[in-house]
């Protein structure tokens, strides 16, 4: 069984070693635990399937790319309150920014992985391509 690696990215802006800091000793005041979204992947003889939970984003605010055999999901948004006929005291904004990578192993038809969003989940499933199996070649020693 071959397992799909994965790397957090705690270079992000969002996720800075001052914040980081405060956040191991405070804690997050009620914010999510994780600023990532949970994945459980799983296999079966056909596919890889990846499940990432979402809540909270619609599916045009998530990316998903490949690049040298690396799956990576990330977004970027920010949430604005627009309230026209009230005298605004003090407003604050929230930017929520994540990316989730995942090394490919060799025998995922990268051409053909196919996506769906649906109820704050995104499931990707990365099909198996047939890899061509070692072939010994005997040497002749004269």
């Amino acid at each position: 069984m071959k397992y799909l690696t994965t790397r957090r990215n705690y270079d992000s802006p969002v996720v800075s070693a001052f914040d980081s800091l405060f956040n191991d000793m405070l804690g997050d005041w009620g914010m999510y635990s994780s600023k990532f979204p949970a994945v459980d992947i799983t296999e079966n003889d056909d596919a890889y399937i990846l499940e990432a939970e979402l809540p909270g984003y619609k599916q045009k605010e998530v990316k998903v790319n490949i690049e040298k055999h690396v799956l990576k999901l990330s977004s970027a948004k920010e949430t604005k309150k627009e309230e026209k006929d009230k005298k605004r005291l003090v407003s604050e904004r929230c930017y929520q920014c994540f990316e989730r990578s995942f090394s490919l192993p060799e025998d995922v038809d990268e051409e053909k992985i196919a996506g769906e969003f649906a109820d704050g989940i995104l499931t990707l499933t990365l099909p198996k391509k047939e890899v061509a199996k070692p072939k010994a070649i005997e040497v002749k020693i004269k």
